[in-house]
């Protein structure tokens, strides 16, 4: 069959293998130019890296990104866990499962240890089919990514499941809203949290799992000396705040982070530290249906690429390696409350004051021409291995675990 991308309200319900895995490609070439361009050495080459690394939410985004860094700029060997939808050969794969499949196929072609696990994240059972893995191959994790997303997640000691909500707390949230495959603009609401939206948001979102992961770990043996452990949030500008940093999904994050020095705190013992990495917007699965964000996106998106500073997964997954967790000085700049903020280019003052500049001018008409409607459109239908170069989207595939 010749596959197209279905898409549903932002929403894009299908994807493409070739494309899937040509993307995953593209990223694991960029970080092995990046490794050539820093001069970055490996642990076996004599250089400050990780060498066993653990990715929770490996398939796609920022996980995904942190773990081709950690493996093919920082030679580690890696296990990454995350719950895919299986391919066959005449059903559709979710994305993460192309992407994992291309990347342990390409870790195997450069001698890279990896293994992945596809399966509940949140499960205790998860936990110790990992700890046995490690502890199979005589290795202790020195890195482990936290990046872990879902709408629910089922507590492992009550077996309750907690479902996640977006929403405002407090007052109704509105703003415009931009359809990126058609440049429509319209405006779009959300109410706010009620009952118990904000608890059960933390209980899926927030740092319990984290710190239940590390615990785990650290009981099993198979945390090294010096472990380093990170987690991603984002905080935006703050026309997004009502809906995202002061909404039910801010309150779990700010759980994240709070729960990243309960984390350090427990690893004294080992000399080990927990970080939360405060990351750049994106386009996601998720924020392509939050209130303003796909608009001020595009608009951030416009100015940052005319500054020379835009960035997507891989690259600031690296940038997050080479001048955060792995500096020549072997030290990690923070901020005041202990996180690292490689948001600092979209955050920079005189990037907002021109985004503020636009969104102010910004209507149906003139959209495609003063952001970058096109690439957010690009960056969406990337997401599911539409739109990447060197994939004939015309060629028949007849077999749906194909990945060439």
């Amino acid at each position: 069959m010749v596959i197209k991308p279905m898409i549903r309200s932002n929403i894009c319900i299908n994807s493409h293998p070739v494309g899937c895995a040509k993307d995953t490609a593209r990223q694991i070439a960029y970080a092995k130019a990046q490794k050539a361009k820093r001069g970055v050495k490996t642990a076996a080459e004599g250089g400050y890296a990780p060498k066993t690394v653990l990715v929770l939410g490996c398939s796609t985004g920022y996980g995904l990104a942190s773990r081709i860094a950690a493996a093919f700029e920082y030679g580690a060997e890696t296990i990454g866990v995350s719950f895919e939808k299986v391919g066959t050969e005449s059903k559709a794969g979710t994305p993460g499962w192309y992407n994992n499949k291309e990347f342990d196929r390409e870790a195997a072609a450069a001698g890279l240890k990896s293994v992945t696990f596809n399966g509940d994240a949140y499960s205790d059972e998860m936990r110790t089919q990992v700890i046995d893995e490690v502890k199979s191959w005589g290795k202790k994790f020195d890195l482990i990514v936290y990046s872990l997303a879902s709408p629910v997640r089922t507590d492992p000691d009550t077996k309750v499941m907690y479902k996640s909500v977006l929403k405002p707390v407090g007052a109704e949230y509105g703003g415009a809203s931009l359809d990126m495959m058609t440049g429509k603009m319209s405006t779009m609401s959300a109410k706010p949290a009620e009952g118990d939206d904000v608890a059960n948001t933390v209980k899926v979102m927030g740092g319990e799992d984290w710190e239940r992961w590390m615990k785990q770990l650290s009981e099993a043996g198979v945390l090294a000396d010096g472990v380093r452990t990170v987690a991603y949030s984002y905080i935006g500008p703050k026309l997004s705040h009502p809906i995202y940093r002061d909404g039910t999904i801010g309150a779990a994050k700010k759980d994240l982070e709070a729960r990243a020095h309960t984390i350090t705190k427990n690893l004294e013992g080992l000399h080990g530290a927990a970080y939360v990495s405060v990351n750049k917007g994106l386009i996601t699965r998720s924020s392509s249906v939050i209130p303003i964000i796909t608009l001020y996106l595009s608009v951030l998106f416009k100015v940052m690429k005319a500054k020379g500073t835009h960035e997507g997964c891989i690259e600031q997954m690296e940038r997050l390696f080479a001048e955060r967790l792995y500096t020549a000085d072997k030290k990690v700049p923070v901020d005041e409350e202990g996180r690292i903020r490689i948001d600092d280019w979209e955050l920079d003052p005189e990037v907002q004051a021109e985004v503020d500049k636009i969104m102010a001018q910004v209507n149906e008409a003139n959209v495609a021409e003063i952001t970058d409607l096109a690439g957010i459109r690009h960056d969406f239908l990337n997401i599911n291995g539409f739109d990447v170069e060197g994939v004939d989207y015309e060629k028949d595939i007849t077999d749906m675990t194909a990945l060439d």
